[in-house]
């Protein structure tokens, strides 16, 4: 005889929507990280003499810490209870982050940002499960994530335009600084008004092999991709990575497959939905991460803009994202099935992507770059919101921490994947050009524009690749994602006790 469902799943916490505000700007907080030490990187090297070898370790060491401990945050979360590992996860990204903007020199400042990327590792699955598991009515979720989408997709941008103005008016300590408040706000307030459905943790022994597994695996194919654009792909050492990655992530999945409590249920893995979520999410995000750093060079470089010109001009993008995710989104994810909103999404980004390739040195942003970058906003806000529902829908809550930790595992890979393979294909199209046009180049000012001219090049073949990405990740998402659109009820496995046999069904297939 199945058990009734308990009142948490037909009183919902009175306080979720103050919870929601405080999760976002979380994850407002670490999305921001990932774009705003960039912009304040050279003045922070020149301040530590930090060497150009040296240099992009500042950006890998953040990375490799995120990318590899995210599975094993996931587990801590779903171990330790979401609230409690989010609250520890802000309070040590704070003091990470104030490591950094004290920093006196290479060492401190690299460990400080590996400090971050370990936080980070827990905050963020913590994070998007919470979520998961607050909001349990189909309508109201549709709203929660519609605003998460938003932030995860958009925030990127904020960083730049954040970054650009404390570089250039105050200085780069206070690129790290600003985290401080942003994660003391989100600690103090999760704590007194997050509310964690009962019954939703997952207290088995913690799969120790699993962890050493999958964190060297991951590390591994992020370093060897970041290792790829300098050192190039068929580089020996870049090869190694790639192999023992490859070697270690398949001894992980056997692991998975054999131990008792295994750090990743390969039930999350399978589900042909959820599968096809992290792939097209994943790709997709390769696309969004070159485009970031190809326009930012394009318009610092070659159009002259200040960093916080630059900032100001991936505004359109932000607002496309936030229409695309709280209007489009939300309004349709109760309606249509998700397949019908990511694929039409990833496909209307790839459009305002199509209209990038026509990039030129003379190029008018009003004419050509603004409608590209609504339409990417526009289509990867749409996409984003039902992604990040469907990726923990439906999900046991004892495993709602690491089907969160692989939503951010398959964007962390995406972007490593998309900087070294998207900034290979730029430069061997910069240098192809420069050579076959090097002779008609006799002036200072013509050697001057030939260069601004083989950059634009190679942005634009790169672009060409992403166009690609876009479309592949289109398709996979309409082939794979198969659910319908969700009843109006209760999300099944968001709040009630894991031992409970009833589930409510929501999806319509």
């Amino acid at each position: 005889m199945p058990k009734v469902p308990d009142s948490s799943m037909t009183h919902p916490d009175p306080g979720r929507w103050k919870a929601l505000v405080f999760i976002a700007l979380a994850q407002l907080m670490v999305v921001l990280d990932a774009t705003i030490v960039n912009i304040a990187l050279p003045s922070a090297q020149q301040d530590l003499g930090i060497s150009d070898g040296n240099r992009q370790w500042v950006i890998t060491a953040y990375a490799l810490a995120f990318g590899g401990l995210l599975l094993f945050g996931g587990r801590i979360a779903d171990l330790w209870g979401r609230k409690r590992t989010f609250v520890v996860g802000l309070i040590g990204f704070a003091a990470a982050s104030a490591l950094g903007g004290a920093a006196t020199g290479e060492a401190m400042m690299l460990g400080a940002r590996a400090l971050q990327g370990a936080f980070g590792a827990l905050l963020a699955p913590a994070a998007l499960s919470l979520l998961a598991v607050t909001f349990t009515d189909a309508k109201e979720r549709a709203k929660a994530f519609g605003i998460y989408g938003a932030i995860a997709g958009g925030g990127g941008a904020v960083g730049l335009i954040l970054g650009g103005f404390l570089t250039e008016y105050l200085n780069w300590r206070w690129t790290f600084f600003v985290n401080i408040p942003f994660a003391v706000v989100a600690a103090v307030g999760a704590y007194l008004v997050v509310r964690e459905p009962a019954g939703g943790r997952n207290r088995s022994t913690l799969d120790i092999p699993g962890v050493i597994l999958s964190t060297l695996g991951l590390v591994a194919l992020v370093y060897g991709f970041t290792r790829a654009e300098s050192e190039g792909w068929s580089d020996a050492g870049t090869v190694g990575l790639f192999i023992g990655s490859g070697l270690l992530l398949i001894a992980f999945v056997v692991t998975e497959s054999l131990v008792k409590s295994p750090l990743l249920p390969l039930r999350v893995l399978t589900d042909r939905n959820r599968g096809g979520v992290y792939l097209s999410l994943g790709l997709a995000v390769i696309a969004m991460f070159g485009l970031f750093l190809f326009l930012t060079y394009y318009l610092q470089i070659v159009k002259g803009y200040s960093p916080v010109m630059t900032g100001f001009a991936f505004l359109p993008m932000i607002v496309g994202m936030i229409a695309g995710s709280t209007q489009i989104g939300t309004r349709l994810m109760t309606r249509v099935p998700p397949r019908l909103l990511m694929a039409p999404g990833f496909l209307t980004a790839g459009v305002g992507m199509l209209l990038l390739t026509q990039l030129e040195v003379g190029t008018s942003y009003a004419g050509l770059i603004l409608p590209a970058q609504l339409l990417l906003g526009l289509g990867m806000g749409t996409a984003f919101m039902p992604a990040m529902s469907l990726a923990t829908l439906g999900v046991d809550p004892r495993d709602a921490g690491v089907a969160s930790a692989m939503v951010n595992t398959s964007q962390q890979v995406g972007g490593a994947i998309g900087t070294a393979l998207l900034n290979t294909i730029a430069a061997s199209a910069t240098t192809a050009y420069l050579a076959d046009h090097a002779a008609g180049a006799t002036t200072p000012a013509g050697q001057r524009l030939l260069q601004l001219q083989g950059m634009v090049e190679g942005y634009t073949a790169a672009i060409w690749w992403a166009v690609g990405i876009l479309v592949v990740s289109a398709a996979i998402a309409f082939a794979l994602i198969t659910t319908g659109k969700p009843d109006m009820g209760v999300v099944a496995g968001s709040g009630a006790d894991a031992d409970d046999e009833v589930k409510v069904p929501v999806i319509a297939h």
